[in-house]
């Protein structure tokens, strides 16, 4: 299994800025460094690295993404504000929910981390690799076409979607996101849309506020090609697979995608300041394990995974080799000291019965599977 891994040192130069949420500006509340900085996304590459895995990965240079690809998605007024806030000394994108910021020159880095996905999709459909994953950030499941938001300034994943089907010739993709928030920006930009399924997996009503219910299923000829599958808090690996067996394979089998692209948070995991669910890395190896299943049987194993979030940083590297050993189906010697008892729940199989908030959940997003369109429709 060839599996593509993308890096670029000027990724983890991104400036984030100061944080403070939704009280920016309040004189009383001390600001802190942004949860939304390198040194998660480094020690994940540390860990490859100290492993030897990096080694056995293809490493793929990528370009930064151009304005037509931006144009794709975002509109030429959002890309100028981007560009003048970039010329100047760096600030704040956002227009709502706190603060989305970059540095001086921040749009050269933001146009790494989406040339990036690009590039990783170039990658598998030119059958240089299986499958790929594109390690960067900003990330980019919360931006919208005209609006910063989530520590997002580009939706990566999303333009990665856009190239697959404007330009190489694919019909149908499908993103599968399970990072704890909502993929509020990939379901606005493909709201219309019948060539991409929109399915996320994330915390019920956390982020962005309102976002992601289950009787949003998009609109217009995009009726049924989004598929928000909202969990409790506290939700564990049982309902995730659960979530995974009953719902979201269903739905790939009923689309039957070409390319399937997982915008790819750790938020879940159980340490996450930013989430309040139970995944370890067992539990991203199990999902990782059963989206590989789905590509295999449905577009010849046709995958990409765009890092999204995940800010818990003794966590996110063990998270994330585990998806890579996966990916590549290269197994290291590194045992995840945060994946047994006293520091989690042993893993499991699904049970037979989950708790009855967590059942209903699940069988609300069930209800939705037929209105997702069949690939002959």
């Amino acid at each position: 299994m060839a599996t593509g891994l993308i890096w670029d040192e000027r990724c983890m130069w991104h400036n984030a800025g100061q944080y403070i949420g939704p009280l920016e500006g309040n004189p009383w509340v001390e600001p802190l460094p942004s949860l939304e900085n390198a040194n998660g996304k480094r020690r994940i590459k540390n860990l490859l690295d100290a492993s030897g895995l990096t080694n056995s990965l293809n490493q793929i240079k990528c370009s930064q993404a151009t304005e037509t690809d931006i144009l794709r998605v975002h509109t030429s007024d959002y890309l100028d504000q981007v560009q003048k806030i970039s010329d100047a000394d760096g600030g704040n994108l956002a227009k709502r929910f706190g603060a989305t910021q970059i540095g001086k020159n921040g749009i050269e880095i933001a146009l790494v981390a989406a040339g990036a996905s690009i590039t990783a999709v170039k990658s598998v459909l030119e059958g240089k690799v299986d499958n790929a994953y594109a390690l960067i950030r900003p990330p980019g499941h919360h931006a919208e076409p005209e609006e910063a938001m989530g520590f997002c300034v580009f939706a990566n994943a999303a333009l990665a979607g856009k190239y697959a089907l404007d330009e190489a010739g694919v019909q149908r993709i499908a993103f599968v996101d399970w990072d704890v928030h909502h993929g509020n920006g990939t379901q606005k930009i493909f709201w219309r849309d019948r060539r991409a399924l929109c399915v996320s997996l994330h915390q019920e009503n956390y982020f962005p506020p309102g976002s992601g219910s289950v009787d949003q299923i998009g609109d217009g000829d995009g009726i049924g090609t989004t598929l928000n599958i909202p969990l409790p808090p506290g939700s564990d690996e049982a309902v995730y697979l659960a979530a995974f067996d009953r719902v979201v394979l269903p739905a790939l089998e009923r689309y039957r995608p070409q390319l399937i692209i997982v915008p790819c948070g750790f938020d879940a995991g159980f340490h996450d300041p930013l989430g309040r669910m139970m995944l370890t890395s067992h539990s991203f190896r199990q999902l990782t394990e059963r989206i590989m299943a789905a590509a295999q049987e449905l577009c010849g194993g046709k995958l990409i995974m765009t890092h999204e979030g995940g800010y818990s940083p003794h966590l996110v590297p063990f998270h994330c080799l585990a998806v890579l050993e996966t990916m590549s189906g290269i197994s290291t010697e590194v045992i995840d000291p945060f994946s047994t008892p006293p520091f989690s729940a042993p893993s499991g199989d699904t049970p037979d019965l989950l708790p009855p908030h967590q059942e209903i959940s699940i069988k609300r997003a069930e209800k939705i599977l037929p209105k997702i369109p069949t690939s002959n429709k």
